[in-house]
């Protein structure tokens, strides 16, 4: 059934679905691992992602980001489904109308991986994502509004979406005369660099407007010599890559290994972008790093970095005009 499809999606179409056959994979005994946690939000892990985890180590940083576990069924009283605001800014079924200047089109609920801090894990995609009908009113409301510049195509990830379907809608997108740039959020140049085709490549290089790609890395060892080379290329087109990161607890919550991140990056031709504290969403409290923490995490790695490769340290609150910047002394 998979014999014709591109072998990006063919992969995605056998990514790891069921936990224990990820830790078969990774020669670990599922048998005496009881933290395994049966969860509405399903398991989705592509093999290219598995293979730049350690095996027979639980506590692997990459197993530890997409394995469900008992932890996810605790939920202290601050984590909401909606923990930034997300619902309350949507302007048309599918747009985001948040901060000044910018908005952020769902334009799909799929993603390749599913990782168990996602801040939307619990987002009534099937309510709110693009669709024919959607994309028309999507496209009027921001025809109409002048002072918007920048599209930002997130979801889910709209890197799923077809050659066709993406290079469509970017068309239509340059053709609103003020809109200055376009934004593509990304978790799969880093989990499924197979994605990174040739076709695509060209698709954003042809793009009448700029396009900015801001992946998601947590760890350098996310970065394989396969995903380091997807993103060459397409920096090697003018194109330009961003990283956003989670700090996460037990994963990426020290200045080492950030600080290896940061040059790891940096060599796959991505510039740090943001470092997020956790947003508080429903089944991900057992990542959360203090802010008092995070704040002496990021000034530890300001004392070994050049400024360019120091991520701004960011929380996302609702109903702010802006990410919220987290500086030295704040508590």
């Amino acid at each position: 059934m998979t014999a014709h499809l591109p072998t990006w999606q063919k992969e995605l179409a056998t990514a790891f679905s069921k936990p224990k056959e990820l830790l078969q994979y990774l020669n670990l005994d599922c048998q005496t691992f009881s933290a395994l946690a049966r969860s509405d939000f399903a398991m989705r892990v592509p093999l290219s992602y598995a293979a730049c985890m350690q095996k027979g180590t639980l506590d692997d940083p990459l197993l530890m980001q997409v394995l469900p576990v008992s932890n996810e069924l605790i939920n202290p009283d601050n984590f909401q489904d909606d923990p930034v605001g997300d619902l309350s800014a949507l302007t048309e079924d599918c747009i985001i109308h948040k901060y000044q200047g910018r908005v952020l089109l769902i334009t799909t609920g799929g993603c390749a991986i599913n990782c168990r801090f996602c801040f939307r894990r619990n987002f009534p995609y099937a309510d709110v994502q693009l669709n024919t009908q959607k994309e028309s009113i999507a496209l009027a409301y921001i025809q109409a509004n002048s002072d918007i510049h920048e599209v930002i195509l997130s979801g889910g990830d709209p890197l799923l979406l077809s050659d066709q379907r993406l290079a469509d809608l970017i068309e239509k997108i340059s053709g609103i005369v003020h809109i200055k740039r376009i934004r593509i959020h990304t978790r799969l140049p880093i989990v499924l660099s197979a994605r990174i085709t040739t076709e695509l490549v060209s698709i954003l290089q042809n793009s009448a407007l700029p396009i900015i790609v801001v992946v998601h890395c947590n760890h350098a060892n996310e970065l394989s010599e396969q995903v380091i080379g997807a993103c060459l290329a397409l920096k090697q087109q003018n194109i330009t890559l961003l990283n956003q990161s989670v700090l996460l607890k037990g994963i990426n919550d020290n200045a080492h290994t950030l600080h290896a991140l940061s040059e790891r990056l940096f060599a796959a031709g991505i510039l740090p972008y943001y470092l997020h504290l956790l947003d508080q969403a429903k089944g991900t409290a057992h990542f959360e790093v203090t802010q008092t923490d995070a704040v002496k995490i990021h000034q530890s790695l300001q004392h070994t970095l050049p400024g360019y490769l120091v991520p701004k340290l960011v929380k996302e609150q609702s109903g702010e005009a802006a990410k919220t910047l987290i500086f030295e002394g704040a508590s």
